[in-house]
């Protein structure tokens, strides 16, 4: 009598990535950890950024695109009056400039111009592709090229403490906005310039960051315990046929 092969693993992994790290490198990791292959991500987070990872791992690949295409809910930190090349703490400063002396109600007046329907163009240091190349080769060697502004919508643009030249806000968008451009843009219209110092995502369609794992506890946990953690399939994506 055949023996049954071993059923694989499958299902959504939700992640609390650390920061200083990409979003293949916790691929990566957890390849080790599960000993397979088939493991992806749905939506990328930059090394500089924390928070609420998706992780597909076996045939829930399969449901990437539905899974990426959920609003981000995000929370951080922008400073004011120093700007800076990728438009995040990672880069280097372009540029310093006086803040002034903004109330609460300044900020949440300019911050309104933000929501809604709108239009945003890549920055450079992205991986935005034109021509097969990434923006961000080009922009590391100081090259700037056309970019098509697209289309994003922000729901909700809070702001939850102010302590210049910094201020905390929370973010509500869809998938594929930019919240470095954001405060990027932000800054520009208040006149001081500003960059987006700390980023973490804390929501993703119905995940939100109290159901990660975060990822040092993860590789120190037993495998058969982060199994339990697996989001069925039809739990993660209840619309989506495989």
């Amino acid at each position: 009598m055949s023996l049954r092969p071993p059923k694989e693993v499958e299902g959504v992994l939700l992640v609390d990535k650390p920061t200083g790290m990409t979003s293949h490198d916790v691929v990566y990791r957890l390849r080790r950890k599960f000993q397979i292959q088939r493991i992806g991500h749905a939506g990328t987070l930059d090394p500089m950024a924390t928070g609420l990872l998706i992780m597909l791992v076996g045939k829930a690949t399969k449901i990437s695109q539905y899974l990426i295409s959920l609003d981000k809910v995000y929370e951080g930190e922008v400073t004011l009056g120093v700007t800076t090349n990728s438009q995040d703490a990672e880069g280097e400063v372009m540029e310093t400039r006086p803040v002034p002396p903004l109330t609460e109600a300044d900020l949440r007046a300019a911050m309104l111009g933000f929501l809604g329907d709108q239009y945003q163009k890549p920055p450079m240091f992205s991986a935005v592709k034109i021509g097969g190349v990434p923006l961000y080769k080009m922009a590391r060697k100081g090259e700037e090229v056309e970019r098509e502004p697209r289309f994003i919508r922000v729901a909700a643009f809070e702001l939850l403490g102010l302590a210049l030249p910094k201020f905390t806000f929370r973010l509500h968008c869809t998938k594929g906005t930019y919240v470095r451009t954001i405060a990027n843009d932000l800054g520009e219209k208040l006149g001081c310039g500003g960059h987006l110092s700390a980023l973490r995502r804390t929501g993703s369609g119905i995940f939100n960051i109290a159901q990660c794992v975060p990822l040092a506890e993860i590789e120190t946990m037993p495998l058969a315990d982060l199994e339990k953690r697996l989001i069925p399939i039809h739990e993660a994506a209840p619309r989506v046929a495989l």
